[in-house]
């Protein structure tokens, strides 16, 4: 795949400590990406901002209000991300859907393709920049806006199971399943708005764990591990 995005969540981020940021998991996800820019693949980043906020949590807080706060959570994820993969030899650019004066430049396809084509890992932050619509519908649509090949989900998961294996011990992993299926199947691998729209975008998206060693650049260069959401 010559162009992806790479979908982490906040909460793989923070590893064991639940909040805020691991560095050595962030340092361990830089030195994957960079071996992936050097081997020519262009690389775009979305992060959720879980380590930080998990949405409405009090009917205090209209809704509206609460995604605001958590699009702000991805925009502070994607400033410190960068500043890690910066620390080892990368070069970066944030765009946002939004202006935030000068510590990200507005999204436009164009700029994306720009920032690509200087080598730069490009991390789109703010989601969609609209109330209702999460870092999955924000991921698959950055995806279709810069024509990526393909997305990749790195989760706390290893691939697409028929259950929840934490409930389930006997549930079933997929190595392949179409988006199709995941819609009929209800097996939530992105949300529903964002499985629609990859589905008639014909976008794949490759689910694999972050926690397993180098998975990657395994996802891409080597021995694949995890599930093939094919469209």
């Amino acid at each position: 795949m010559k162009r992806i995005l790479l979908k982490l969540s906040g909460e793989a981020l923070a590893g064991d400590k639940k909040t805020g940021f691991d560095e050595d998991v962030v340092r361990g996800v830089a030195l994957q990406v960079k071996q992936l820019i050097e081997k020519g693949t262009e690389v775009g980043i979305v992060i959720g901002g879980g380590n930080f906020w998990r949405g409405r949590t009090s009917e205090n807080i209209d809704r509206t209000k609460a995604d605001q706060i958590g699009m702000l959570a991805t925009v502070m994820n994607c400033i410190y991300v960068s500043e890690i993969f910066r620390s080892v030899g990368m070069m970066t650019n944030i765009l946002t859907p939004f202006e935030c004066g000068s510590f990200t430049k507005l999204f436009s396809k164009d700029r994306a393709n720009k920032y690509f084509g200087k080598g730069m890992v490009v991390f789109f932050a703010g989601g969609t920049g609209h109330p209702y619509f999460s870092t999955d519908t924000g991921v698959v649509l950055r995806a279709i806006e810069v024509e990526a090949d393909g997305i990749l989900l790195a989760k706390a998961i290893d691939g697409v199971y028929d259950s929840d294996p934490k409930e389930n011990p006997a549930a079933v992993k997929f190595d392949e399943i179409s988006i199709n299926d995941v819609i009929d199947r209800q097996l939530k691998v992105v949300d529903l708005t964002a499985s629609i729209l990859a589905m008639e975008n014909k976008m794949p998206m490759y689910v694999f764990s972050l926690n397993e060693e180098n998975s990657i650049v395994n996802t891409i260069y080597g021995e694949f591990t995890g599930t093939k959401v094919t469209v």
